[in-house]
């Protein structure tokens, strides 16, 4: 096989390229009269990483340099494949050797439903025969094969010219709040370390123009350094600075958040509530850096089938002619919505029923699936396993949608039986357990836009009958309008109790009608240009005049706690937003029985077809009162209305529609958006992320048309459901079953936010503390970046004495228990929109610090007022003075932190005692012993000494007591409001 045409590389630009290539087939030579050009396809690798080898560097610091204490870091520091193909499938080894042909197919495109073809078979004196190729030839990757052991293709597209790498999309690193506000706090620090640098490089040289102290008489210049350049040497002082007091950055504070997060994660994989026993799988955590996030959440956007209902199809029952039947009962009665004044003709209904039962029998794309000798019979959809087992006298069954097989069990259970599909050859038995054989000659494929599908096929008596299902808006205007009036009420109130709906009719060709349809239809078929859009005029050509036959209902049942979900995510303050692809009526009546409308929630319905009304329509809902007392409001919008608003006619009407949108649906407690293309719910999560306030959003769903807004939103949930695992391979997080959401967010959301909150909080306090007295200090010892600390001091703060506490705090803290989470869900507002992390607590802990840092600085001046600290009179020097505050900062900042925590386990108790242990065993340790790898030893015997002072000792006690008395205070008199606000306000170290 070879292949011939110059194509350019597929792209989304304007480039222009040929529009379709040839693959020579079997060997056959180019024609002479056709100039060879030579092959110029793309290998069959597939790049599917992140990263490769050339731009793993710079990509990985770009993503690495948007933490804007990396890029200081690095300041800091430079002053200190697999393979895969699509393939068109033939039948034998032998016969694809020897077959001389040529296909014909449009260029690589990412739709994965899309594929224009037409192959030419070339035969010795006879003209080449042409068949059309389209997406039912075309074998993607993570094909399965059934009913057959083997195939032979021919390769079409290769390497990153397949649909699959071409629908590859490399997801966007997502960042958190709390990422963000760290960032904006570590400005803030930053901008105090250089004014401190500053500060103390201008008081340096200010104290050294004074006569006598630029060169005192036991500290001469040599000449090098009265002949260095005044100006670089103020630099060089500004950077001493630099360092000295870079420790106020707190750099292990990314270290202990990152294995917090890591850590953190697991509690959500390890938690038994959210094991499901019938996949006996639990939670699935993808990426642990949006655990905060879960519990910042202002929008949910959840799809409707197979995430708030199980995608586990029953048939209900089914209209005929007017005569309701119920499943289990095919006993006939009149529908109380049809009004007759002559007696039922039971003989002609006979003929209707047995009608409507075949077309449901021969209208689908339903395989057989025929067992093993060993293998237990289920049916499939999507190839994925876990309906219901069937008895061994029953076949299994294989299709692409849950109803189409809930449509063929439906008629089996009125006595026809589908028995499968057998080279062209559709056979089914009827209630005499007879076979019927009927000859399949066209199937007009479902599509969105038609929203219905046909089968042409022939009776063996020669007789040619088209089949159609389809929406009732799709079906009622190709159909006698006296027979929608039977059928319409009863598929208006299926609608209404939540049943998901489908019209069946049909149609008898005669001869010339069907030798039209075929003609049309197979030169559609074989054309490469403008396919869709012939096919689709012949599809509209053959489906009308048709007979309306009946009505299906068949349920879609809530999943587990759905209700119970979706109420406690609303208590919460959380908007809900249901995406869905259904029908008005059925998604409406799943958002009552979800409780997302309630009885007395007042419904804004958007549903134009014009632009002019839709703006008329928009500008009076925007422009409505919203104050009514106690009214919530629930707001409704369709695909059409929604495509007009997003792309109207003119641009700059565009961002007005936008705005009008947003502000209708802001001031609804709940928001329908139903006939939705998988495009369509990206938009509207996009939309909604960005708009004024930059609301968290998250999106859950369990299929692969749920991707694209689970990518969108800011925390995306897949649920391990029925239709692939898609969504769950595309999520952050995934869960088995709707209700985990429930504890997912307001418990373990709650608990990670205030934990990791309280850490960078903490963090930033402490080395505030910390590195304040260094400050203070230079004030004393004539600007000389003289250390107040010993350097193993200065190394040993963050990483050994201050960092296990507020780890363990970090991982184990329930300042609430999480049953009363779970029971209180408004506690969840508690927290919302960033609450511990906005600029007034940030400005309380910063306030704390320099409380602290001062009160530890100048308390311990105070002792040091009086020289002679020990009996035999000597004198404590400045290893000392930094040593006391030093014991006094550890001390202090290690129980503020006990202070806080509110739920004790023997962890926090081992990790904050055994840290102030550590820490005076160290001191004892490293000053007790002369190291023989140290220069100079500063603290020897400095521990041991400080501590047979009696007045340090007093002074350290008071100094801790001082420090922590304002937080004792804050909390005996802060008052709480609402029940369980004592918790949390207890917990919050500033009222809001």
């Amino acid at each position: 096989m070879r292949c011939s045409l110059v194509i350019q590389r597929f792209c989304g630009g304007d480039e222009k390229r040929v529009d379709s290539r040839t693959i020579y087939v079997g060997h056959r030579p180019c024609p002479d009269t056709e100039a060879f050009i030579p092959s110029k396809f793309c290998d069959n690798r597939i790049v599917s990483s992140k990263y490769t080898v050339w731009n793993f560097l710079p990509k990985n610091l770009f993503e690495q340099f948007r933490r804007i204490a990396n890029f200081y870091f690095l300041i800091i520091f430079l002053v200190q494949v697999s393979e895969l193909s699509s393939f068109i499938i033939c039948n034998t080894e032998k016969d694809l050797q020897a077959l001389p042909a040529t296909i014909e197919c449009e260029q690589p495109q990412p739709d994965l439903y899309k594929f224009v073809g037409r192959m030419h078979i070339y035969k010795p004196e006879q003209e080449p025969a042409v068949r059309s190729l389209g997406p039912e030839n075309l074998l993607l990757k993570g094909a399965t094969l059934k009913n057959t052991k083997k195939i032979y293709g021919v390769a079409v597209y290769t390497g990153m010219e397949t649909k699959m790498a071409l629908n590859y999309q490399g997801k966007s690193q997502k960042r958190s709040a709390v990422e963000k506000s760290i960032n904006a706090f570590l400005l803030v620090y930053l901008c105090i370390l250089i004014s401190k640098a500053v500060v103390c490089t201008t008081l340096k040289y200010v104290w050294q123009s004074k006569e006598g102290q630029d060169e005192p008489w036991y500290n001469q210049k040599t000449q090098k350094e009265k002949d260095t350049n005044m100006y670089l040497k103020m630099f060089t002082d500004f950077l001493s600075f630099m360092v000295l007091f870079n420790f106020i950055i707190p750099v292990s504070m990314y270290v202990t958040v990152e294995m917090q997060k890591f850590l953190g994660s697991f509690f959500i994989t390890w938690d038994k509530d959210f094991f499901d026993p019938e996949i006996q799988e639990g939670a699935l955590v993808n990426t642990s850096d949006l655990n905060e996030e879960l519990g910042q959440v202002e929008y949910v956007f959840t799809d409707k089938t197979g995430t708030l209902t199980q995608n586990n199809m029953e048939f209900i029952e089914c209209c005929i002619d007017g005569f309701q039947y119920k499943h289990r009962d095919t006993r006939c009665e009149l529908d109380g919505f049809t009004v007759t004044d002559e007696p039922v003709n039971k003989l002609q209904q006979k003929e209707k029923e047995e009608l409507f039962l075949r077309a449901l029998c021969l209208c689908h794309t339903v395989q057989v699936k025929e067992a093993g000798s060993e293998e237990v019979l289920t049916d499939q959809v999507d190839g994925i396993d876990g309906m219901q087992p069937q008895p061994e006298e029953e076949r299994g069954f294989i299709a692409s949608s849950p109803d189409e097989i809930a449509l063929v069990r439906g008629a089996m259970e009125y006595g026809f039986t589908f028995l499968g599909l057998e080279s062209k050859s559709m056979k089914i038995k009827n209630r005499e357990n007879n076979i019927e054989e009927y000859k399949l000659l066209h199937v007009l494929n479902f599509d969105p836009v038609r929203r219905r599908m046909s089968v042409i096929v022939q009776t063996k008596s020669g007789e040619t009958l088209l089949f159609c299902k389809g929406a009732d808006s799709s079906i009622f205007p190709r159909v006698k309008p006296e027979e929608v009036d039977r059928i319409r009420m009863h598929v208006e109130r299926n609608a209404t109790e939540g049943y998901r709906t489908l019209c069946v009719a049909y149609k008898q060709l005669s001869a010339e009608e069907y030798a039209v349809a075929d003609t049309g239809l197979r030169e559609a078929r074989l054309t490469l240009q403008d396919r869709e859009q012939k096919l689709m005029a012949m599809y509209n050509q053959v489906e009308t005049g048709m007979s309306l036959i009946g009505a299906t209902a068949v349920e879609d049942r809530l999943q587990e706690e759905a209700a119970e979900t979706m109420e406690a995510l609303q208590g919460a303050g959380m908007k809900v937003w249901v995406l869905t692809g259904d029908k008005m009526e059925t998604a409406k009546s799943t958002c009552y029985a979800c409780r997302l409308f309630q009885r007395g929630t007042e419904l804004l319905e958007l549903t134009v077809r014009t632009l002019e009304d839709g703006r008329l329509k928009l500008s009076f809902l925007s422009c409505r009162s919203w104050s009514t007392a106690n009214q919530d409001y629930g707001f409704i919008i369709d695909g059409a209305t929604l495509s007009l608003m997003m792309n109207p006619p003119r641009e700059a009407d565009a961002s007005q529609y936008r705005s009008l949108f947003l502000q209708i649906c802001q001031n609804c407690t709940a928001v329908l958006c139903c006939r939705m293309a998988p495009l369509q719910k990206a938009q509207i999560v996009k939309m909604v992320k960005n708009s004024k306030g930059s609301p968290i959003t998250l999106s859950i769903g369990d299929g692969a048309n749920d991707v694209s807004m689970i990518l969108e939103a800011h925390v995306g949930i897949g649920i391990k459901g029925k239709e692939g695992r898609q969504a769950v391979r595309n999520s952050d997080y995934a869960i088995p079953k709707l209700k985990h959401l429930k504890k997912l967010l307001l418990a373990h959301g709650h608990l990670y936010y205030v934990r990791i909150a309280h850490l960078v909080q903490y963090f930033f306090y402490k080395n505030l503390c910390f590195i304040l007295p260094q400050f203070l200090y230079q004030f004393f010892c004539g600007y000389s970046q003289q250390p107040l600390y010993d350097a193993a001091y200065l190394t040993m703060y963050n990483i050994c004495f201050t960092s296990m506490p507020i780890l363990a705090y970090s991982l184990l803290e329930q300042h609430i228990s999480m049953e009363i989470l779970l029971d209180n869900a408004a506690l969840y507002r508690e927290i919302a929109n960033n609450a511990m992390l906005r600029w007034r607590p940030f400005l309380y802990w910063t306030v704390l610090g320099i409380f602290q840092g001062l009160l530890f600085f100048f308390g311990v001046r105070f002792l040091f007022s009086n020289p002679a600290l020990q009996d035999n009179g000597q004198v404590f020097g400045n290893w000392s003075y930094g040593t006391i505050v030093f014991t006094v900062l550890v001390f202090t900042v290690t129980l503020k932190l006990a202070l806080d925590t509110r739920h004790w386990t023997w962890i926090n108790h081992f990790v904050i005692w055994g840290s102030l242990a550590f820490y005076v065993f160290f001191s004892f340790f490293w000053g007790g012993i002369i190291w023989p790898f140290l220069k100079q030893q500063r603290l020897y015997f400095v521990f041991a000494n400080m501590l047979s002072s009696v007045s340090a000792w007093l002074v350290i006690i008071i100094l801790i007591l001082l420090s922590l008395l304002p937080e004792i205070l804050l909390v005996v008199l802060r008052k709480p409001r609402g029940p369980h606000s004592r918790q949390v306000y207890l917990f919050l170290p500033f009222p809001f």
